[in-house]
């Protein structure tokens, strides 16, 4: 069973902003402990939701409790247990990782210099920043500057840390480092990430949800839920220019270029065609076939109206 006071419960949350947009469509969700990967293209609402669960905006109608913490009536406090890493975060270049850490600490409500000192140099050294901890923020790479994030992320001993597409920009090297400290981090707490890489939340997240036009297409286990697909996804090559049709005689949930042919994927109770073969479905696929699905039920209900 779930621990309670771990979990993170999102409950028929709306958004819609000024222009129009609705961001957010009576979104449901359960968080427990661990990671929990939030996937969706670019303008699904994911950083609608994050920032709702931060207390940057406010929703239109829905609750969110962190156990018994009613989050939206108490903003205060769930400030004080949370750690956010946005997508986009500024640095001051002129200013070390250790000053700049101190200040954050002060804020944090982190008032006694010796505890600010020690908690520094203890999430520094969790972030493998130690070394460079005298450096100015300006000449340190992307990764370590997101690895940073983290660390500013981390003070106070949050019990829900939130992370916004962290990966993006960043080289495999550094991908892996984050990829490794996301999990270390995620053994005690709620760490929510929100990316739009597939294969983020396959390695690292053991509950995650797809968001899509502001509505939740599906919350699960990513294991089981590729198991759930096993058996109706089909492989075939063909060329660039026969792509057209057959998006209009099948199912393509996704298409992509592999030595200057093309490979689509279909999905399909049986075998659509002699010439395509099954292959093991993995998390992009059930993702694609999500997609597709709202899109399709969209497509129809406009050429009903």
């Amino acid at each position: 069973m779930k621990d309670p006071h771990k979990t993170l419960l999102v409950q028929n949350l709306s958004k819609t902003y000024s222009n129009g947009t609705k961001a957010l469509k009576n979104i449901n969700l359960t968080i427990p402990k661990g990671m929990f990967g939030l996937l969706g293209p670019n303008g699904a609402g994911k950083s609608s939701l994050m920032r709702t669960i931060a207390t940057l905006q406010e929703p239109d109608c829905g609750s969110i409790m962190l156990g018994d913490m009613d989050v939206l009536q108490q903003k205060e406090g769930m400030r004080r247990v949370l750690g956010y890493l946005p997508q986009e975060f500024g640095v001051y270049p002129n200013i070390s990782a250790e000053e700049m850490l101190g200040h954050f600490a002060v804020l944090k409500g982190i008032s006694n210099s010796r505890e600010r000192k020690e908690a520094v140099e203890a999430l520094l050294q969790q972030t493998n920043l130690y070394e460079v901890r005298k450096k100015n923020l300006g000449g340190y790479s992307g990764g370590m500057k997101q690895r940073f994030g983290i660390a500013q992320a981390l003070l106070g001993n949050p019990q829900l840390i939130i992370v916004d597409e962290p990966t993006a920009g960043l080289d495999p090297a550094e991908r892996n480092r984050f990829h490794n400290l996301l999990s270390e981090i995620s053994e005690n707490i709620i760490v929510i990430l929100s990316t739009h890489i597939v294969e983020d939340v396959t390695d690292l997240c053991r509950n995650f949800a797809i968001i899509n036009r502001g509505e939740v297409l599906l919350e699960g286990d990513p294991l089981q839920v590729i198991d759930s697909i096993d058996g109706r996804i089909w492989r075939k090559f063909i060329r660039k220019n026969e792509l057209e049709e057959h998006r209009l005689r099948y199912k393509v949930i996704s298409s992509r270029l592999y030595a200057g042919q093309t490979i689509i994927h279909v999905y399909s109770e049986a075998r659509p065609g002699q010439d395509f073969e099954a292959v093991a479905p993995v998390l992009e696929d059930v993702y694609f076939s999500k997609i597709y699905e709202a899109s399709s039920l969209q497509q129809e209900v406009s050429a009903m109206s």
